[in-house]
């Protein structure tokens, strides 16, 4: 028979944080905020503030090896508050700010403190944490004495709780090496447009700009009525905004319809080679229609722009990443037509300005990119596997 300990008397009450007065010259005390927090549960040492802190007795607050950070508040209706991190770092350096809290175990002879952590983040992996939450306007807030006092952890030997976060501890190592593989991918495709195409940031680009209303041989959207005479039983696609980013048209959460045969239909209809570009909420996703898609009859949604190029003078592939680069994205930002609700006219997409190339190289940077999206989907397959093997171990060790 297994039995439970409370939180409460593994760690005590969660210590709250201090955040003290702005550092203008960097020789305060380094403190950990809920932006230093992942999703991975580890620490991200990137933009970790400084601040004045004068206040006496905190000596038991600056942080140690094997302490857990709790967030208090944060979170969203999308991702619960109630992340957790381990810290593995420098003991008496960092301090944390008031809206984390600060789990340290008692006695390390009986818990082991990683094994308590993972305990925690598999809570928060399977939203153990939502039925804990106060919502105030715009944030999430953790009730953490109530969660500290009814959370629940098996009681096991120090040995097996040694080998549980071993086990756990190599697949943990290896997801998070392959989230910096997919990283440094991104980062390799940025740095090779660089190279290849020269700085937009630094205005130092090699080749003239066009707009593109110079390669446009046909443009439209989809219209607000007409989908709902769509039958919702089809076997034709029925593209949306969700499924337009990153230069990818996917059938993740795809609709199936059947659309009728009238002009309206037809004019929406998309053929192989199409640009799509989102002209609502998310401003600028793109995404190139491939063969596949257009054999299997597909139509756009209100929300999208269908752009048909002259491909023999620009390469639709090319177009679609070059607006995903910051020098795109800084010209979507600029030509959104409201501050309150987003929107692209279509003179808008028409006045876009594109780094045009020769063909050949167009080409050879498309050819570029697809090979590191190839790595990326093997990447991306495998950690998803991992992550499911994961979440299994974590329900078989803290169910």
């Amino acid at each position: 028979m297994i039995f439970m300990a409370k939180l409460i008397d593994i760690t005590g009450k969660a210590l709250s944080g201090e955040w003290g007065l702005d550092d203008d010259n960097g020789s305060g005390i380094p403190v950990l905020r809920t932006t230093n927090f992942t999703n991975e549960g580890i620490v991200n040492y990137d933009n970790v503030v400084t601040r004045k802190i004068s206040k006496k007795n905190i000596s038991e607050k600056f942080l140690k090896k094997g302490d857990i950070l709790i967030e208090k508040s944060g979170g969203s209706d999308k991702f619960p508050v109630g992340r957790v991190i381990y810290y593995d770092g420098e003991n008496d350096k960092y301090l944390f700010n008031n809206f984390t809290g600060l789990l340290r175990i008692k006695n390390v002879t009986t818990w082991y403190p990683k094994y308590v952590f993972y305990s925690l983040f598999a809570n928060y992996k399977r939203g153990g944490t939502r039925c804990f939450e106060n919502k105030t306007t715009g944030l999430h807030n953790l009730k953490t004495d109530d969660y500290v006092q009814r959370y629940e952890i098996a009681e096991l030997s120090i040995e097996k709780q040694m080998r549980i976060c071993d086990n756990l501890d190599k697949i943990h190592s290896i997801i998070i090496s392959q989230k910096k593989e997919l990283s440094y991918l991104d980062e390799l495709v940025k740095a090779r447009f660089v190279e290849v195409f020269g700085d937009p940031v630094l205005n130092s680009m090699k080749w003239e700009e066009h707009k593109l209303s110079e390669y446009i041989l046909f443009m439209t959207s989809g219209s607000r009525g007409w989908s709902k005479y769509f039958t919702g039983d089809g076997s034709e696609v029925f593209i949306t905004i969700k499924n337009v980013k990153n230069n990818k048209i996917t059938l993740k959460e795809i609709q199936f319809v059947n659309a009728p045969d009238d002009k309206e239909a037809k004019r929406t209809k998309v053929q192989a080679g199409d640009l799509l570009i989102s002209i609502t909420a998310d401003l600028g996703r793109t995404g190139v229609v491939s063969n596949e898609i257009a054999k299997q009859g597909a139509y756009i949604n209100q929300h999208l722009s269908l752009i048909r190029l002259d491909v023999s003078k620009i390469n639709p592939h090319f177009v679609s990443y070059y607006l995903e680069t910051e020098a795109g994205k800084r010209q979507f930002a600029s030509k959104n037509q409201s501050a309150v609700k987003a929107g692209l006219s279509f003179e808008s997409i028409r006045s876009l300005k594109i780094l045009v190339p020769p063909m050949e190289v167009q080409r050879d940077y498309v050819l570029f990119v697809e090979q590191v999206d190839k790595s990326k989907s093997v990447i991306e397959k495998s950690l998803k596997e991992l992550e499911t093997l994961q979440a299994s171990l974590m329900q078989k060790y803290f169910s």
